[in-house]
């Protein structure tokens, strides 16, 4: 069965499934692309996952030159297909630059966040993004834009049709106790943070100052989870950068950094009753 992937996933699996099907021949990359007419180096964009959206006619020349069999053509040229989408988030590489961050976070089946001062993105109200955008030093247009993407990001968590990830969140006693904004813009952050902590995809554990330290002082994680097995992605996300994390070492350090801050986190039922004590204050 063909897993339906987004559009982001489906580019890197074929981006993927090309450079293994080049593998299985003598050829190398040039010899390919000097066998097919093309300028050298196209078929390194290709496999290096750096092409913007593939063509289907040049898949189908590679398919054809390396002999693919039926049923895999139709799965890679549907994936193709699939990885031609113009997500909305394109529009907006004034915020993202060239990381496809948000598609990775669209397409995944589960997204593990860490964030050591503010909430992630996906957890925030709008009055909480402007106040943290209102102390930035980017301009107001790209502060603007920032909040317009960040709740545009928020709509996985709504969609209905059973495709919304699972949410695996920690987030911190200090990302909640700033001064920010009015009396009504902090009990509303707080009653969004009880709703989304009692959805049944939702894992949403906090990290107290009373529960001491823990490995996640310094810095933000965003783990992705895929269907069909595809590989996990890492992500760094400030509001400077975006850094995707490359390295099997790299990413299993992040995946146990991120298991110990959870272990470390109060359970669900306690972070809700302490949230709920929070916006009463």
């Amino acid at each position: 069965m063909t897993v339906a992937y987004g559009a982001t996933v489906a580019k890197r699996r074929l981006s993927r499934r090309l450079t293994e099907l080049r593998g299985a021949t003598t050829f190398t990359a040039n010899q390919v692309c000097d066998k097919l007419g093309w300028g050298r180096g196209k078929l390194g964009r290709f496999e290096g996952n750096t092409w913007k959206r593939p063509e289907l006619s040049d898949i189908r020349d590679l398919l054809r030159f390396y002999q693919v069999n039926d049923e895999e053509r139709r799965e890679l040229e549907e994936l193709a297909r699939r990885a031609r989408a113009r997500d909305w988030w394109r529009e907006y590489g004034d915020v993202f630059g060239d990381t496809e961050f948000p598609g990775f976070e669209a397409d995944a089946t589960r997204v593990c966040l860490y964030m050591p001062l503010v909430l992630p993105g996906l957890l925030q109200t709008p009055a909480y993004t402007e106040a943290q955008m209102n102390v930035a030093t980017q301009s107001p247009d790209w502060r603007k834009r920032t909040l317009e993407a960040r709740q545009r990001r928020q709509e996985i968590l709504d969609r209905d049709d059973g495709t919304a990830p699972r949410l695996e969140v920690v987030v911190t006693e200090a990302s909640l106790l700033y001064q920010w904004g009015t009396r009504e813009d902090r009990h509303a952050l707080f009653t969004r943070l009880i709703e989304l902590s009692q959805r049944a995809k939702v894992d949403l554990r906090l990290l107290r100052f009373q529960d001491g330290l823990h490995p996640g002082m310094c810095g933000p994680i965003n783990i992705f989870d895929f269907p069909g097995g595809e590989p996990q992605a890492v992500f760094l996300e400030t509001d400077f950068a975006i850094e995707e994390v490359n390295g099997l070492a790299e990413v299993g350090a992040y995946k146990e950094i991120f298991s110990r801050i959870r272990d470390a986190a109060a359970d669900p039922a306690t972070t809700t009753a302490e949230l709920t004590r929070l916006r009463e204050n």
